[in-house]
């Protein structure tokens, strides 16, 4: 991927290109139609929670509302409404693995709907969703006109035998805000490291909204300069076995506990396959 440098504003000149083809979890990849992402496409933020924030605010407006899952992380509703933007919620299936019920969905959304948020993987639900399901997803924004807000910060913790897959690569037309960041993957939260990948081959947002996000990352003049500049040996450094190790264990857990809560009256629970959580 193209990544050279960063604007001042969005990240300095700590990530160098030869190490942006090794950092999976920002999504910075050549899609099958040979998009590549720029530097003006990709800002840094402190942590996924911030790249969130920005996108909800870079968006919609006071009075506009965002659709949420339901279930899902209660930090969406904080966002939302601090920035008086309505949270309207879509519900998720699950006897089908928590996926989005797509009638619901479309239900939902009205003239006053800005973009749909999809968490995938899942927290709290612990799903992985297929790439036929987040395209329906993708063709139901298509048809709506609506961005969509990934919040993807779980693409790298999917448990064997299941695959994790980029809504940015996905999309032919529909502009993705994909967000992200260290904290998980590394099991290292403090560090405070997230990012904004903004997908959008048909340039839909270059007027106003891919300019507003970057007006918007300046007002914490950019995030922890210490981590950036440590970015490229940690992601270079780093062995795969750490997060084999990581991803091990953290099934291993999911397992025990759908193992004792399955036998628990009254309880049914769905066997994650992936992230940190399970319902």
């Amino acid at each position: 991927m193209s990544t050279k440098i960063y604007q001042k504003d969005c990240g300095n000149n700590f990530f160098l290109p030869k190490y942006t083809h090794q950092f999976r979890p920002c999504g910075f990849r050549t899609a099958p139609n040979g998009h590549v992402l720029d530097t003006k496409d990709i800002i840094l933020t402190s942590g996924c929670s911030h790249a969130l924030e920005m996108c909800i605010n870079g968006v919609a407006d006071p009075g506009d509302n965002i659709l949420i899952p339901q279930p899902g992380f209660s930090v969406y509703i904080t966002l939302c409404e601090s920035l008086h933007i309505e949270p309207r919620y879509y519900k998720l299936k699950p006897e089908q693995n928590w996926e989005l019920d797509l009638d619901d969905l479309e239900t939902a959304i009205n003239s006053k709907t800005k973009a749909v948020l999809v968490n995938n993987p899942s927290n709290p639900c612990g799903a992985v969703y297929s790439a036929e399901h987040l395209k329906q997803i993708i063709d139901i924004c298509e048809k709506h006109r609506l961005i969509i807000i990934a919040d993807e910060i779980y693409a790298d913790m999917v448990f064997p035998g299941n695959e994790f897959h980029f809504m940015g690569v996905l999309s032919q037309k529909v502009p993705i805000l994909s967000c992200g960041g260290l904290a998980k993957r590394y099991i290292c939260p403090g560090w405070r490291i997230g990012w904004i990948a903004m997908h959008d081959r048909m340039n839909i947002l270059k007027e106003s909204i891919q300019p507003g996000l970057l007006d918007l990352s300046s007002r914490i003049l950019g995030p922890n300069s210490v981590m950036q500049a440590a970015l490229p040996k940690i992601v270079a450094n780093t062995p795969q076995k750490y997060f084999d190790n990581i991803i091990s264990q953290i099934q291993n857990n999911a397992e025990i506990s759908y193992k004792v809560l399955s036998t628990a009256p009254g309880l049914k629970p769905i066997m994650p396959q992936g992230a940190m959580y399970m319902l």
